[in-house]
């Protein structure tokens, strides 16, 4: 377990410089799964709602709720099929949305507006394609210095590059495929989030009291909502209204060790771009000097983690939110 530790570091990519502060997080258990294996794709397409709240722990009807919440561009995290802080708060999101009364719990209403009762198939079949094998970087090191020898810090194993690519928990894209050797040719079955939203963000809320970010469209409405790790109590996200003033894809890291000290580093360090890089896929720089919206190298850790001020996304809602956006884009910080 770490401590807390504010962190300042320096992004840049294609010399476009930006600020960041690091992710050290602390760490809070983790849920257990005990239930990922009886999941099956048949199993999922058959669920369907009879009334009440989601089922308790992992359910197949969570799974095609975290889909359909997807489609709709309310963010339930990684899917995984599990009732929990992220399910409920995309409830909320999702009724917020819509104009249902907010209470984050499913009913006959969130259920017909999500098209449950005509949502066709919620899951596909992909084909692992030999290009799918490039750039897997497996052991990935902690250490700083060893990282930043290397030229890219890429996902450890096609899994979990599926993982991310079709929104998923690693774990569950592994138990839903038990049979799976993750190879190319080799046919697996996943999620079917849909395709990025299209539009534009003219503003930001970045919610702290729910842990979500609310992205509007210049008419108002509510086109996107994410779940985000944000300040702790000793280093907090920052206040007030600010824009954004650049946008960085695949940033390397900057080390500074005037910052903190990682390991045995004494001196600054360069780590190179990547999706497990200490910031993700994505820098979105804001305004106010240090801080971001950005990815993060462990969608799974949203909402069981503390960041340092910076705002965390999932790699994949971080790209979609700076497809959406552009220089300039109001962020608002509010409770």
């Amino acid at each position: 377990m770490h401590r807390l530790r504010l962190v300042l570091a320096s992004l840049s990519v294609a010399g476009l410089p930006a600020l960041a502060l690091a992710q050290h997080f602390v760490e809070a258990p983790a849920l257990v799964s005990t239930s990922a294996a009886a999941l099956t794709a048949e199993g999922i397409e058959a669920a369907t709602y009879d009334g009440g709240d989601l089922p308790e722990d992992q359910s197949p009807l969570t799974v095609k709720v975290q889909v359909l919440l997807d489609r709709a561009g309310i963010s339930p995290g990684v899917i995984d099929g599990h009732k929990g802080g992220m399910s409920e708060s995309a409830l909320r999101a999702f009724e917020d949305q819509r104009g249902l009364p907010v209470d984050g719990v499913l009913d006959f209403d969130v259920w017909a507006a999500l098209g449950g009762p005509l949502s066709g198939p919620v899951l596909q079949a992909y084909t692992i394609a030999p290009n799918d094998m490039n750039n897997i970087t497996p052991g990935l090191p902690e250490d700083y210095a060893q990282l930043a020898e290397m030229q890219w810090l890429g996902y450890q194993r096609v899994s979990e590059m599926l993982a991310e690519r079709f929104h998923m928990d690693e774990d569950f894209l592994v138990a839903l495929n038990p049979s799976a050797t993750f190879t190319a040719g080799e046919t697996v079955t996943v999620a079917d989030p849909g395709p990025f939203l299209q539009g534009t963000v003219s503003r930001i809320e970045v919610r702290k009291g729910s842990n979500r970010l609310a992205a509007f469209d210049p008419s108002g409405f509510m086109i996107a909502n994410y779940p985000v790790t944000i300040g702790s109590t000793s280093t907090p996200s920052p206040e007030g209204t600010m824009e954004v003033s650049a946008i960085a894809h695949l940033p390397t890291y900057h080390y500074n060790p005037e910052n903190f000290v990682q390991g045995e580093n004494t001196e600054p360090l360069v780590l190179p771009p990547g999706p497990n890089g200490p910031v993700g896929s994505v820098w979105i720089d804001l305004s106010k000097p240090s801080y971001g919206l950005h990815g993060t190298p462990e969608p799974s850790s949203l909402f069981r983690r503390s960041s340092h001020g910076c705002v965390r996304l999932t790699n994949w809602d971080a790209e979609e939110l700076a497809s959406l956006v552009q220089v300039g884009t109001v962020v608002e910080f509010v409770e």
